[in-house]
């Protein structure tokens, strides 16, 4: 596996990672643990060194597994991990509100427990609290980082002027957006910023929740109960039917180099700039080889401009979040 620098100084890490939520739930029930333990094994012996999860994730029991799956291997990987809502540790439930910068040295301790380390490699905002200035979150890292706690800082979901004023304060490691063909918010300021001050950037959902993989069509449906592709508007019967021109796109650029769909998106991901390190998700052994694979899939400047060029021709219909949880995003 091809390695990739996040940002300025920041942590080599594999050019493609692994996005570990969808382990603990989200997408169509809760897999098995054990074979998600498997699945973590198996991604590092394929060369993947960079994790991510969350504090939110299940909640707890996604670090929870990421932490006993990577036990035997903390030598070599990078596992990133984030902060944003305060999570009741009995109930293990969010309790409504934001976390306040003062709460962050006790929050950590659980994550740094349920990963068992000794300090976090990487500990992201996972979303702006719009009720304290950046200034004040940069800082309370900055402390846990002077603590040994934490190794790096990240932000996730955060605009551009709110990062420049975290940075000021506490560098900045990496920024994590969603970005994909199919969501390209952050071209319009956040990799600017990221690259005149040496941050990493990491998409997640490269793969538009699995609409970029090919596997879904216009009539596919989603449980309401278990999986939040059932809440997101670009997912509803109609968007699919008119979204369907974006895959169409893609597997036809794909059949030109006898890859998959997912390797063409993870692939234009990974041409865009040398410090991207894509996230993608999966429950499966096979899409996981897939989706390393993408990492040797060569794009010529052309074909990365046809696709680029081709991508923003097709309007997509629908929201990517309800309007909920997009509010919650680019503060």
């Amino acid at each position: 596996m091809q390695e990739r620098t996040l940002g300025t100084g920041g942590p080599a890490v594999s050019a493609v990672g692994l996005g570990c939520m969808t382990m603990t739930g989200g997408y169509g029930g809760r897999p098995d643990r054990q074979e998600m333990i498997a699945l973590l094994h198996a991604a590092v012996d394929r060369g993947v060194t960079f994790f991510d999860t969350a504090e939110i994730y299940g909640p707890h029991a996604n670090e929870e597994l990421v932490g006993e799956a990577l036990a035997p291997y903390l030598d070599r990987v990078t596992i990133a991990t984030k902060f944003a809502a305060d999570i009741d540790p009995v109930e293990r439930k969010p309790r409504g509100r934001m976390l306040r910068p003062e709460e962050l040295a006790r929050v950590v301790e659980g994550s740094l427990r349920r990963l068992g380390v000794d300090a976090i490699d990487l500990y992201y905002q996972h979303r702006v609290n719009p009720e304290v200035p950046i200034e004040e979150f940069a800082g309370a890292v900055k402390e846990l980082i002077e603590a040994g706690k934490v190794k790096r800082y990240g932000m996730s979901e955060a605009a551009a002027g709110t990062i420049r004023r975290a940075h000021a304060v506490q560098p900045v490691t990496a920024v994590q957006s969603e970005y994909s063909l199919w969501w390209r918010r952050p071209e319009q300021e956040v990799l600017a910023t990221c690259e005149e001050l040496g941050i990493g950037f990491v998409p997640y959902s490269p793969l538009g929740k699995g609409f970029l993989t090919g596997t879904l069509s216009t009539s596919s449906s989603f449980d309401k109960d278990n999986d939040l592709r059932a809440r997101i508007p670009r997912f509803g019967a109609d968007a699919l039917q008119h979204n369907i021109a974006m895959v169409e796109l893609v597997q036809s650029f794909a059949a030109t180099k006898d890859v998959t769909p997912a390797q063409i998106a993870l692939a234009w991901l990974l041409a865009q700039k040398p410090w991207i390190v894509p996230i993608p998700g999966t429950t499966k052994l096979h899409r996981m080889e897939e989706n390393v694979a993408a990492a040797d899939v060569t794009l010529s400047t052309d074909e990365v401009a046809q696709l680029t060029e081709a991508s923003a021709q097709i309007e997509i219909e629908g929201g990517r979040y309800p309007d909920e949880l997009e509010a919650q995003t680019n503060l």
